[in-house]
């Protein structure tokens, strides 16, 4: 019994992704048509996974807590890659970016969803709004100094309202701390609008995890920096995860769906979007093939979550 509910959890991530990997092998599909995924994704189903998450949370000051740890847990990654980024040279430039931050709308929210139910997912995105606000203000203003230019907090937020997903992030967190989502949940409406974003959204796990398997891509000239960068965000994390853990269930109680959340959390590769915020130059490839790795100790780790939950 056991055993089948590892196999329920884990065979729909590992075939998504193998759809993802043959499309590519197989050409059954292009970049036009990778992009024309992303789209759906970017445009229309992640932002309303991550609008009813936010507006069918709960604001209270446990919330605020786990902003503000997990924040700073993002601020303390990124302070310590510019530390030992000398490691990979001549990689260095985006060492640290490889090092915080985590690709929770293209895979975190997918991978939580598989574990806990679609239903659930509100509680990750509690824990991602900290590292989400991080990486629209602090990571992509330093990130954008690698190419010497100095952007303002005005340039921060036009960057983040281009972004439907932020956009829905907002919104959901705008209508959900006024109480509308309650309200919602508790009126006669609340089966139809459960049925309609449950509807629209159902396929974003599937298709997020077929492009992260048609992203994978593994280059041989670059395996030991990429190893040296990979092994040091996993060493980073665990450091994190045992910290943001013990401090967060030290003040509020136990929670499990939590600590799943936390596990996911760290254990995602870096964000997917540094080349679009960087003149990434020659260095594009280490920092593609670093992600990929990345993304492959994820699906690892993400079995081993799936036994935890199951305990």
């Amino acid at each position: 019994m056991f055993v089948t509910e590892i196999i329920k959890m884990i065979l729909p991530v590992l075939t998504a992704i193998s759809i993802g990997y043959l499309c590519k092998k197989k050409h059954l599909f292009g970049s036009d048509g990778l992009s024309a995924l992303k789209a759906i994704i970017g445009n229309i189903t992640l932002p309303l996974v991550l609008f009813n998450a936010f507006f069918t949370a709960k604001y209270n000051l446990r919330v605020l807590l786990v902003f503000v740890v997990i924040f700073c847990a993002c601020g303390i990654a990124l302070a310590t890659g510019y530390i030992v980024r000398p490691l990979v040279k001549p990689y260095h430039t985006f060492t640290p970016f490889l090092l915080t931050c985590f690709e929770a709308g293209m895979l975190g929210y997918a991978l939580y969803s598989v574990l806990v139910g679609a239903e659930n997912v509100s509680t990750f995105a509690m824990i991602d709004i900290g590292q989400t606000m991080f990486a629209y203000t602090i990571y992509l203003a330093m990130l954008q100094l690698t190419d010497g230019k100095k952007p303002t907090a005005k340039d921060l937020i036009a960057n983040m309202l281009k972004k439907p997903a932020a956009d829905g992030m907002l919104l959901g967190v705008l209508l959900g701390s006024l109480g509308i989502g309650k309200w919602v949940l508790a009126s006669p409406i609340s089966s139809i609008y459960t049925q309609f974003i449950s509807f629209i959204t159902a396929p974003t796990a599937c298709i997020i995890l077929i492009v992260v398997g048609y992203e994978l891509s593994l280059k041989k000239k670059l395996l030991r920096p990429v190893f040296i960068t990979v092994g040091l965000r996993l060493a980073l994390c665990t450091v994190l995860l045992t910290l943001v853990s013990a401090l967060l269930f030290t003040i509020i109680p136990f929670d499990k769906n939590i600590m799943i959340a936390l596990m996911i959390m760290f254990s995602l590769p870096a964000p997917f979007v540094i080349p679009l915020f960087a003149d990434v130059k020659e260095d594009g490839e280490y920092i593609s093939t670093s992600l990929s790795m990345s993304t492959l100790c994820t699906i690892v780790l993400f079995m081993a979550i799936a036994v935890y939950s199951l305990m």
